[in-house]
């Protein structure tokens, strides 16, 4: 992507940002009003002063405020020097650093309840102040007869109808308190993030760019009679970066982002959950007015639930049947469609909504998101219609949704219907090149010694990796590279960090030698035919270290971003499951342990799909659409259970028949190369876990980073592994150690 200018950070700017209007003369203001209204109580106190003469009498006595007010001056006159000159805003910029990182010594929430604390006793000085001028007595005096004073002068009639008033207030602060929270405001400058600090999905970029162009310009589309896209879905899967994306916008717009945690509308109370929409929408006008727009971000939009019944819309069903390689409902008509998912949309109907769809929650945000431009205010709804003129519309809201999710399916329709959610982008995993950025991104925030051959094979063997897991794994390196004494990232680093992440932390277990020569014939099986037959896939290691779930594994990855597969590579995959069968039958005189059960389980799912699903097999008819529509049963007299017994035995017997073909051929290519299945079992027993060049090393006799496989090309070599072999065998069936040790060479 071409590298385009963002909107420059506070650190990046060489003056001051310039206050607003209302910002730069509040305090002023404010000043000026407690100094007017203590010279009308002087003057209220003794009708023969001047205003003049209570003018000078309370400047002489409440000197203190007019300092106050001349300091504040003084504050506003430092702020415009420092909007327009660059030289003085950078000397008091060093300064300002010096007095924040004091500051920031103090912990956030200490910092937030002292701020509190000043504000409020600010605010009850001036109160005592003006209540003392008022009363004639000391501030602090003052301040207590107030309220004495208050109800004293209102008469009894009064008094009941503030005792009404004071019990409906109680309900609204109660309703109030629990519509709070689960919201937070951050303001222009508060958020660093850029679109140049998002890596790897420039082309979802790319299109946001043109829903901030029309939130900035938004008259060059309504000039021709268009209008402002104004809601955005960002859906993938977790850590791809949809939260970043969404922060970015703000980021580069400059307005503020608002961000809607995911129980924000949850609540055990009935209305409260619409009263929090009311609440926000109330807020998004109000910032959208101030700053000309405003950037509100639903995260986890899937816990809006749905009004009780399955909205999910046809195009998600159809991708999670039809796949994602061909989408086969573009051969249908509507009616085709809607009669395939006919009885999945009634199944769905019966399991009703969940999440903040429930009371009226999410009825709430659907219609403060269609946009209704109804007036607002009380004077212009309520006095200008007594007074029998029309209101005012209400000015354009630039308000911009942006939602996040990773079951696209699970929300309402009409959320997503244009004019609420206009655009809807997928957020998937990055590509290589995306994945060769993030990497440079991450690790150019440290310091490391990888080049970028090295970086490019990294974002090789890691085709499914997101943001977040690249910066988990560089984390994790660094993290290694510290505790080994070092400040720098290596390769080694990187793969041990990777391989931490992918397997989980070895157990410190020892297996007894007849089960570490098993598992390692078991793995070697699995690496051998994965190197013979699988090209579509790469091996990246290889171990019989035992994890949590595992006893060993061969991991595989591909070296390619490729979206279809094919009955040939699918094939493959399954004489790579059935070798550990195949292999401890040969290798064991026809016995074999139960940790086959994961291989065989994978195996007859691929080959289950093949036959019924992806018309690899012996047939064509897909058993799913046979099933669910209650078709191509033999024997078309007996009852409906029959039937489908019936047709799933007929699949079932097809799935046996493939299997075994593909056993029969595993175990014919295992025999065939013996030799390299010992060989990567020894190198398994000695090293523990290698990586996938040091399985191409043990097999073609070369020199990988860990193992020299040129001594297995060597005959001696070869027989005594042989010989170590026919040992461990004995002792397996002897249940009992072997009679030499493993060779070593």
């Amino acid at each position: 992507m071409s590298e385009q200018s963002s909107r420059p950070r506070d650190s990046d700017r060489s003056t001051r940002v310039h206050l607003s209007l209302f910002d730069r003369f509040k305090f002023t203001i404010i000043f000026s009003l407690v100094f007017l209204v203590l010279i009308w109580s002087a003057m209220a106190s003794d009708p023969l002063l001047s205003l003049k003469d209570s003018a000078v009498a309370e400047f002489n006595q409440r000197w203190w405020l007019i300092s106050l007010a001349l300091i504040e001056i003084a504050r506003q006159i430092h702020f415009l020097f420092a909007e327009n000159a660059s030289s003085y805003h950078g000397l008091w910029q060093r300064y300002f650093s010096f007095v924040d990182r004091t500051i920031h010594k103090i912990s956030d929430w200490n910092r937030y309840r002292l701020s509190r604390a000043i504000k409020a006793l600010l605010f009850l000085v001036l109160l005592s102040v003006v209540l003392g001028a008022i009363y004639k007595e000391t501030p602090i005096k003052a301040l207590f007869l107030a309220p004495q004073a208050l109800w004293s002068a209102l008469p009894m009639l009064g008094q009941l109808a503030f005792a009404v008033v004071f019990i409906v207030i109680q309900f609204f602060a109660m309703f109030w308190f629990l519509s709070r929270g689960g919201i937070d405001t951050y303001f222009p400058d508060d958020i660093r993030t850029r679109f140049t600090d998002v890596w790897g999905q420039d082309h979802v970029l790319n299109r946001i760019r043109e829903n901030l162009m029309f939130l900035e310009s938004p008259e060059a589309i309504e000039e021709h009679g268009g209008y402002v896209p104004g809601g955005i879905l960002l859906w993938g899967p977790p850590g791809t970066g949809k939260t970043l994306m969404a922060e970015s916008m703000a980021g580069e717009t400059g307005k503020p982002f608002v961000f809607v945690d995911p129980g924000a509308f949850n609540n055990m109370f009935f209305g409260v959950g619409v009263l929090k929409v009311k609440s926000l929408f109330r807020k998004l006008r109000k910032l959208a007015l101030r700053y000309g727009g405003v950037v509100v971000f639903f995260d986890e939009a899937d816990s809006l639930g749905n009004r009780g019944i399955s909205t999910s819309s046809n195009r998600h069903s159809e991708e999670s049947v039809f796949g994602s390689a061909c989408h086969g409902g573009n051969y249908l008509s509507n009616a085709a469609v809607n009669l395939l998912f006919q009885e999945k949309f009634v199944a769905g109907t019966a399991m009703g909504g969940g999440g903040g769809g429930g009371m009226g929650t999410l009825q709430a945000l659907l219609t403060e998101l269609s946009g209704l431009k109804k007036p607002r205010g009380f004077f212009n709804r309520i006095v200008r219609r007594t007074l029998g003129m029309r209101p005012k519309n209400p000015p354009k809201y630039r308000i911009l949704v942006v939602m996040a999710t990773n079951l696209p399916e699970a929300l309402d329709e009409a959320l997503l219907r244009p004019g609420r959610i206009d655009r809807i982008y997928r957020v998937g995993y990055p590509s290589k090149a995306g994945r060769i950025r993030t990497y440079q991104g991450y690790l150019d925030k440290v310091s490391h010694s990888l080049t970028d051959s090295e970086i490019d094979k990294l974002a090789t063997i890691t085709p499914y990796a997101t943001g977040a897991t690249i910066k988990d794994t560089i984390n994790e390196a660094l993290i290694m590279a510290i505790r080994n004494g070092r400040t720098a990232i290596t390769w080694t680093d990187v793969i041990k960090a990777k391989q931490l992440k992918d397997l989980g932390p070895a157990e410190d277990v020892e297996y007894i030698e007849r089960e570490r020569h098993a598992v390692a014939v078991h793995e070697a099986c699995h690496g051998t035919m994965a190197y013979l037959v699988r090209h579509h896939m790469a091996i990246d290691l290889a171990t019989i270290e035992k994890g949590s779930d595992y006893l060993g594994m061969v991991a595989s990855i591909p070296p390619d971003d490729q979206f279809t597969r094919w009955r040939t590579e699918y094939e493959a995959d399954i004489l790579v499951s059935l070798a550990s069968l195949a292999g401890e039958r040969l290798f064991f005189d026809g016995d074999n342990s139960s940790g086959v059960s994961g291989d065989l389980e994978s195996a007859t799912t691929v080959a289950s799909f093949m036959e019924g699903h992806w018309g690899m097999g012996s047939t064509v008819s897909s058993h799913a659409s046979n099933r669910r529509n209650e078709i191509g049963a033999p024997g078309g007299g007996k009852p409906k259970d029959e039937g489908v017994r019936d047709l799933r035995m007929a699949l079932a017997d097809r799935i046996e028949e493939n299997l075994a073909n593909l056993l029969e051929k595993a175990e014919q290519i295992l025999r065939e190369n013996r030799e390299k299945v010992l060989a990567l079992a020894h190198a398994l027993e000695i090293h523990k876990t290698i990586s996938g060049e040091d399985v191409v090393a043990v097999m073609q006799g070369g020199v990988g980073p860990l193992v020299d496989g040129r001594p297995y090309l060597d005959e001696n070599n070869r027989q005594a592994i042989e010989r170590y072999h026919e040992a461990a065998l004995k002792a397996h069936k002897g249940h009992e150690k072997p009679d030499i040790s493993i060779p070593r060479f």
